[in-house]
């Protein structure tokens, strides 16, 4: 099993010397006089270009985004209460400043601007730096830890201050560019630019009592993202979120490494910063199994009767799959050095959508609402039988 290590993270320059102007050369011939041929022309000095001209169409682009874009992007510095994980009876200490970073951007003209929730977590003040340097204190209107999004709020903003707008994640596309700003390490309003270099990624949420959930759909880049990063906007060359910075990868395999950024996408908080505005919180769909993704290694190891899908482990207590009569493991077996139960259903399709990973139905359930009714498609030893589930809040 190959274990990836993500952090959720909450440059040299070269001069190029200008040419110097050709100097007109000084006549050395005699001066002409009416009758003398006349001399070639002499040719005239290169004029310098101006610093517009002498940048490309693709870095005039860039510079006229960031100066847009930039406007828009803000850096938090986080207060949190030391004492609140103090064991009982010792006696509180007060904060001395921020002791965490990290970046967001203005949702709208009525002061709300979205981060990411580790960004905030736990945090008893949360300070504003806009790009023109004023600072204001906001207020926390919802967080949501199984997308890693949240929503603060401002009562004034600096004249000119207008809204990012939102992209069609779902155009992105692997190799366009990708644009991140943000404060890296307090660095305030820094741009980095790389390509979009994955989609469909999926990244490990919080722990809970009874498992951890994750987050789908998110887009993986090279742009470099660094702590201080998380919240800030990744933007396409329109100037469009694409997505919240929120993670890198920093060792696979026990290999340090970098170069790795994940980005919630567009579509995620256009469907859950909206609810956070509203109420506070955000209701995930809820199926209640445990998931293993089926290949063909693995499907002839145990000897299934298919060689894609994902197979039940285990189904939840109270839970919408063992309320609709979805069926766990019945014996554990190692695989790839990890245990895994063995005899489940498995689910082939949802809604009529092949199902070739756990990924993919976890991204899949995540665009249905509480209370929809799903149909799933099950292999039930040798049978293939569908099964209707009408989804749950996430307990």
């Amino acid at each position: 099993m190959i274990l990836l290590a993500v952090l959720f993270t909450g440059c040299a320059r070269v001069d190029v010397p200008a040419s110097p102007a050709a100097v007109a050369p000084t006549p050395t011939a005699p001066p002409v006089r009416p009758t003398d041929a006349p001399l070639p022309p002499i040719a005239s000095a290169p004029v310098a270009p101006t610093a517009e001209a002498a940048l490309t169409e693709y870095e005039q682009r860039l510079i006229a985004l960031y100066q847009r874009a930039s406007q828009a992007v803000v850096s938090l510095d986080v207060v949190v209460d030391p004492s609140a994980n103090l064991p009982p009876g010792h006696p509180p200490i007060t904060p001395d400043g921020p002791t965490g970073q990290g970046s967001g951007f203005l949702f709208d003209d009525q002061g709300h601007i979205v981060t990411n929730h580790h960004v905030v977590d736990g945090a008893v003040q949360i300070q504003v730096r806009f790009a023109n340097g004023a600072t204001v204190i906001a207020d926390l209107i919802g967080s949501d830890p199984d997308s890693d999004l949240a929503v603060i709020k401002v009562t004034s903003l600096p004249e000119g201050m207008t809204p990012l707008p939102l992209g069609d994640s779902r155009a992105v596309q692997v190799g366009q560019t990708a644009i991140a700003i943000g404060s890296p390490f307090g660095e305030q309003n820094t741009l980095t630019v790389g390509v979009v270099s994955g989609l469909g990624r999926t990244l490990r949420g919080p722990t809970r009592s009874f498992g951890s959930f994750s987050i789908p759909n998110v887009i993986q880049t090279d742009a470099a993202i660094n702590p201080g990063n998380s919240g800030g906007p990744l933007l396409n060359l329109r100037g469009e979120v694409i997505g919240i910075n929120t993670a890198i990868a920093v060792s696979l395999g026990g290999r340090d490494f970098e170069g790795v950024g994940y980005a919630v996408p567009a579509q995620t908080i256009a469907r859950v910063a909206p609810v956070l505005i509203r109420q506070g919180r955000y209701d995930h769909p809820w199926l209640g199994v445990s998931m293993t993704t089926i290949d063909t290694l693995f499907a002839n190891r145990f000897g299934l009767p298919v060689n894609r899908g994902v197979l039940v482990g285990t189904v939840q207590p109270n839970s919408p799959a063992e309320q609709a009569g979805l069926r766990g493991g019945n014996t554990t077996e190692t695989y790839r050095g990890l245990p895994v139960r063995i005899g489940g259903d498995i689910i082939l399709a949802c809604n009529g959508v092949p199902i070739v990973s756990s990924d993919q139905l976890i991204g899949l359930l995540d665009q249905f609402t509480v209370g929809e009714r799903i149909a799933l498609t099950i292999q039930r030893g040798n049978e293939q039988i569908e099964v209707p589930v009408t989804l749950a809040a996430r307990p």
